[in-house]
């Protein structure tokens, strides 16, 4: 089997999982108890939590861990907008986000909130002229995905900040599981980023969401404080401590693996170029992770399947999307429905091989000639 997929998750790498392992052995109390068993344990977060924050050059007090990316993302928003909605109930997004940010919109407009959706232009890149239209003096949220999922397009966050700088009623939300560990992150202007370690070679199950000093959220779990009074729950210790690895272990290698990728990608965009009904969706601005095309007249999920009968393992959007449905990331940027209903998504890593490469371009090649007319 060749997997392509990396974007929809990772497997974990050695150093991440024998912290999971040493930790899960070493330290058995709950992090929250006063006894010198939990006392340690306690030490033991604070070490991964000082960790995680020097690496993203954040406060330890601002960190909080959650599940996974889709509760980050949930609290963020939801969190956010049920703090602030005093102030106004005015929220600003893209139609680039993942599942988990646009479920929560939909969620605060079913409570009354406005949802209003900034341009993207030829590149994918947010219409900063458009942005400044759509602010107001109550919007409370703009929430931008740092690179998204699909067409894996990295937004310029620092010039989005800069305009929100004159708006210091309305946060911003950067989902970068995307991003982190695999590109720098610029969120020193940014009030709320989100994140999860099976992005980068970590293990599922743990989130990260930063939260700056000044923020309120509302809680969406209610309970004990834990860690913090805005996320009830026992601290998973050996995920959080695997997640510090597994970020420090990413970023050490992070200029080495994105120029091997970036060699992966051009292989492919130059072997797309023979085919002419294929089109490459992936702009001069997406990063060299996520490689998306369409394929005129063909059925997404159709050459997908017939893809994975010949043990290439990729997606046609973002795995949490539904099947059979227009990527709305790519009809965004291409405003062409058939475009975004033929959509592959290869997502590729420092650990996808030439012969990988080579393996999966000969199954599209027979997927090409079997399926295109």
């Amino acid at each position: 089997m060749i997997y392509l997929d990396y974007a929809a998750n990772t497997p974990a790498c050695e150093e991440a999982l024998r912290t999971f392992c040493d930790v899960t052995r070493e330290y058995i109390a709950n992090p929250n108890s006063p006894h010198p068993l939990g006392l340690a344990a306690k030490e033991r977060l604070d070490r991964a939590t000082e960790e995680i924050a020097a690496i993203l050059h954040v406060k330890a007090e601002e960190i909080i861990y959650t599940s996974g990316a889709s509760e980050s993302n949930n609290l963020a928003i939801k969190g956010a907008a049920g703090q602030y909605q005093a102030y106004g109930k005015h929220v600003i997004t893209t139609w680039l986000e993942h599942s988990s940010v646009n479920g929560a919109m939909a969620a605060l407009q079913n409570r009354g909130f406005e949802i209003e959706y900034v341009d993207i232009d030829e590149n994918g890149l947010v219409d900063l002229e458009h942005l400044k239209e759509l602010l107001r003096d109550d919007t409370i949220l703009l929430s931008v995905c740092y690179v998204d999922s699909e067409i894996g397009i990295r937004q310029q966050v620092g010039q989005i900040a800069e305009i929100l700088s004159g708006y210091p009623r309305c946060l911003f939300h950067v989902d970068a599981t995307q991003a982190a560990g695999k590109i720098p992150l610029e969120i020193e202007n940014v009030d709320l980023v989100t994140f999860a370690p099976h992005k980068f070679y970590g293990l599922n199950g743990c989130g990260v969401l930063v939260k700056k000093e000044n923020v309120l959220l509302e809680p969406q779990i209610h309970g004990g404080t834990s860690t913090t009074p805005f996320r009830s729950g026992t601290p998973a210790l050996s995920l959080i401590a695997s997640t510090a690895q597994a970020l420090q272990t990413a970023v050490k290698s992070r200029e080495e693996r994105y120029e091997t990728v970036s060699g992966m990608n051009r292989q492919l965009r130059d072997a797309f170029k023979k085919y002419p009904k294929v089109r490459v969706n992936s702009t001069k601005e997406s990063v060299p992770f996520i490689l998306n095309i369409s394929i005129a007249g063909a059925k997404a999920e159709q050459f997908q399947s017939a893809l994975a009968g010949r043990g290439i393992c990729l997606s046609t959007k973002s795995a949490c999307c539904a099947a059979n449905t227009p990527s709305r990331p790519v009809y965004a940027l291409t405003k062409d429905r058939r475009a975004a209903l033929s959509t592959l998504r290869i997502s590729l890593s420092h650990l996808t091989t030439q012969e990988e490469n080579g393996a999966f371009l000969k199954a599209f090649d027979e997927c090409y000639r079997q399926f295109v007319k």
